[in-house]
C-alpha cells in the first residue's frame, strides 16, 4: 500500500469512523442525561399525585432499564448494525441467562407481585425472612430494610414473598408485652390498680385500645401481673422501657418485698412417721 492510498484511507474511512465514534459517545452521554431527566420527571409527577413511594421507585427502575436498552439499540443502528439481529441475539442470551439466573428472575417476579398485593410499603416496620426492621426500599430484585441496630440489610424478594410477613405499621397501635412478678404477700388487686395508674401516665400510650393490666399466672413466688400498654410503632421502644421503669417505681413506692421462692420444710420424727 503506497502513501497515497494510506492518506486516502485516513481522509475518508478513518475520519468517518472517528466521527461516528465521537457521535456515539455524545449520543450516550446526552441519552443518559435525558433518561435521568425523564425518570426524574416521572417520579416527581407520581410523588405530586401521592403515588406510593414503593411503586414510584419500582416503575422508575423499570423505565430506566428499558430506555437504556433502547439507547444502546439506537447507537448500534447509527453504526449500521442490524438491530433486528441484535434483538434476536439479546432474546437468545436472555433465555440462557434466564435459565442460569432463575433465582434472580424469581426475585423480580416476587417484587412485581408484592407491588400489586402491597403487603408493606416504604417506611413500614416489618418482620420478614426472620429479620425485623424498617423498609427503606423495594428494588427490582431485593428489599432493603434497616434493622433496629441501624444495619442496612438486603433480602431477596423471592425469600420475602415466600415466607411469613409481619407488618407492625399496618394498624394504628401495637401492644407492648411486659410482666411483673410479685411476692406472695403482696395484695394483687392493689397492685393492679397501681400499675394501671402508672401505665396511663406514660407518654405516647394510647387509650384506644386501653392498657391491659391483669393477673397472668401464679407460681411458687407469687402472682404474675401482665402489663400491656398500646402505642404506635414509632414509640414502641420508648413505651417498652418506660413500662419497665414504671413497674420498678410502683414496687419501690409501695414498699413491696422482693419476690423470692417460698419453701415449706416439714420435720417428721422417725417414731411418729412409723
Amino acid at each position: 500500500m503506497d502513501t497515497q492510498s494510506i492518506q486516502t484511507f485516513l481522509s475518508t474511512t478513518a475520519i468517518e469512523i472517528g466521527i461516528k465514534v465521537l457521535a456515539a459517545i455524545a449520543f450516550w452521554v446526552i441519552g443518559r442525561w435525558l433518561i435521568g431527566m425523564v425518570v426524574g420527571l416521572m417520579q416527581r409527577a407520581m410523588s405530586r399525585n401521592h403515588v406510593d413511594p414503593t411503586l414510584t421507585k419500582y416503575l422508575g427502575s423499570i423505565v430506566a432499564v428499558m430506555l437504556n436498552i433502547a439507547l444502546v439499540l439506537g447507537i448500534l443502528g447509527y453504526f449500521g448494525i442490524q438491530t433486528t439481529s441484535f434483538a434476536a441475539l439479546i432474546a437468545g442470551a436472555g433465555v440462557a441467562i434466564g435459565v442460569a439466573w432463575s433465582g434472580m428472575l424469581g426475585n423480580f417476579a416476587a417484587g412485581a407481585f408484592m407491588l400489586v398485593l402491597r403487603p408493606f410499603k416504604v417506611g413500614d416496620f416489618v418482620g420478614i425472612a426472620g429479620l425485623v426492621g424498617t423498609v427503606k426500599e423495594l428494588g427490582l430484585f431485593a428489599t432493603t430494610i434497616v434493622t433496629p441496630d441501624n444495619v442496612i440489610t438486603l433480602v431477596g424478594n423471592g425469600k420475602v414473598f415466600g415466607e411469613v410477613i409481619q407488618n407492625f405499621s399496618s394498624t394504628p397501635a401495637r401492644r407492648v408485652e411486659r410482666t411483673a412478678q410479685l411476692a406472695g404477700g403482696v395484695d394483687a388487686l392493689d397492685a393492679l390498680a397501681r400499675f394501671k395508674a402508672a401505665v396511663a401516665a406514660i407518654p405516647n400510650v394510647v387509650q384506644d385500645p386501653a392498657p391491659e393490666v391483669n393477673v397472668l399466672d401464679f407460681n411458687l413466688v407469687g402472682p404474675v401481673i401482665s402489663v400491656r400498654p398500646y402505642c404506635h410503632t414509632d414509640h414502641y421502644w420508648q413505651v417498652y422501657f418506660d413500662t419497665n421503669e414504671a413497674i420498678l417505681r410502683v414496687a419501690k413506692e409501695a414498699g413491696w418485698p422482693a419476690p423470692t421462692p417460698a419453701q415449706i420444710t416439714r420435720l417428721v420424727q422417725e417414731g411418729k412417721a412409723a
